[in-house]
């Protein structure tokens, strides 16, 4: 089986090879290519690579290219995993929107729909290139905004394109080991949208074993969304929320929280990997030991400020465990591959899962994955609290894709404004202003 990379540079691509470096299984990928437009990114992670396989004669092989025709030749699989204007541009996401006072993220609110529409734009293409090259493919998409962005490809690839985020499977192993429970015996009830959704139950023996956790305040106090959301507010909810909807519930105290802090996220990240990329240019040094160390800088920091904000300390180890986006792509390939029945969480077409959502928007739902693709489950309704949120931000996930689809500036700002956490449509135009006037490839928005 052969896998294609796109965005093959990227500081994750290690986390995906360490798993397929485990799979011994019949069918197994035995060949990665690597595509990335910048050719030293390719090189370094390599040699990362390269490192990590070691004298393993079972390795899957390696090759990289800057062409994105030949990269999708001969593919079963192709991971999306691409950053548009790379980390720089993730930097400028976070800081327009906090020098206007609303919140400054990746995924969230204006930074999120800065990244939506540069980013859009090249998933449409992609998914236009890959059903012309390689139409036999699986396309499993990393890139974020995850929902939006597999929405988008949708359009060429059907329900052939499959979102993943590691955020819900880190929830359900976190409540799972509260709970005490074997992952494999359990069914997590999990429903919205990528990076807006809530854990509602665990399902054991056909009992919901959730409202023992939400019963026991040591309990729920005793993984990362319990002090990150507090014992009340979870009750009060019913429900786990993913830690994204931090944003949201506490968006005062997230916004000061990030205007406060020395640099954004982005910024961070953009000086961390600088000196990781930087430090591969020469030839001395250990590639994976240099990888390893940066990672796990990465993940010690992550919403640092969001749990200062709360109060919630310090990430505990059980926070991070491996077994995240990586291993999700590992199930659902083999899943498909194999034929063999997985369940998992994913980002797929609603179909008739959400009556308040249309059938072809993306949501992420528990899934059966079988060689047909991905099988979104049953599931009860929205609860009353998340159906203002949904619908809203999904109205907003269209209106990038139309804006990406149109070049129309009017769709863009209909979509800054109207996300909830975006509270005039004066700061709207602003934002969009200056991340036109800072990101050039918006310049495709016009009136």
């Amino acid at each position: 089986m052969r896998l294609t990379i796109l965005g093959g540079g990227g500081f994750r691509v290690p986390l995906i090879y360490r798993a397929l470096l485990a799979d011994r299984e019949e069918g197994r990928i035995t060949h990665v290519t690597l595509h990335d437009l910048d050719p030293s990114r390719l090189a370094a992670i390599g040699r990362v690579l390269s490192e990590q396989a070691g004298d393993d004669p079972a390795a899957p092989e390696v090759t990289t290219t800057t062409d994105l025709t030949e990269a999708l030749t001969g593919a079963d699989f192709v991971f999306f995993a691409v950053r548009v204007h790379g980390l720089a541009g993730r930097a400028i996401d976070e800081r327009v929107a906090l020098d206007e006072g609303v919140l400054g993220q990746e995924t969230v609110g204006a930074g999120g729909i800065a990244y939506g529409l540069r980013t859009v734009p090249v998933a449409i293409e992609v998914a236009r290139r890959t059903a012309e090259v390689a139409p036999q493919a699986w396309v499993i998409n990393f890139t974020n905004p995850a929902g939006m962005v597999t929405e988008a490809m949708a359009h060429h690839l059907g329900e052939r394109v499959i979102g993943i985020c590691d955020e819900p499977v880190g929830l359900g192993r976190r409540v799972l080991h509260a709970l005490g429970t074997d992952p494999a015996g359990a069914r997590l009830d999990y429903v919205g949208l990528n990076h807006l959704g809530w854990l509602r139950g665990v399902e054991v023996d056909g009992m919901d074993i959730l409202p023992g956790l939400l019963a026991d305040p040591a309990l729920l106090s005793s993984f990362e969304e319990g002090r990150l959301f507090g014992v009340e507010w979870i009750r009060t909810l019913g429900a786990v929320p993913n830690p994204y909807l931090h944003y949201y519930y506490f968006n005062r105290e997230a916004v000061a929280a990030e205007r406060a802090a020395a640099q954004t996220r982005g910024a961070f990240l953009l000086e961390q990997q600088g000196r990781f990329y930087a430090s591969l240019q020469h030839n001395g040094v250990d590639a994976y030991a240099a990888w390893q160390t940066t990672r796990h800088e990465r993940e010690m920091t992550y919403m640092a400020e969001n749990r200062a904000a709360a109060g919630a300390g310090e990430r505990d180890a059980s926070d991070l465990e491996a077994g995240g986006y990586e291993q999700v792509a590992l199930a659902l390939m083999r899943a498909i591959a194999r034929n063999e029945r997985a369940d998992l969480i994913l980002n797929v077409r609603n179909r008739e899962t959400l009556p308040e959502l249309d059938p072809l928007a993306v949501i992420e739902v528990p899934c059966r994955v079988d060689a047909a693709g991905a099988h979104p489950y049953e599931t009860s309704p929205l609860p009353e609290h998340a159906v203002g949120l949904v619908t809203a931000v999904k109205a907003v996930e269209r209106a990038v894709i139309e804006a990406a689809r149109t070049g129309s500036r009017g769709a863009a700002l209909r979509a800054m404004a109207g996300h909830p956490l975006v509270d005039s449509v004066a700061v709207a135009k602003r934002l969009l202003d200056n991340y036109q006037a800072q990101l050039p490839e918006l310049g495709y928005l016009r009136a």
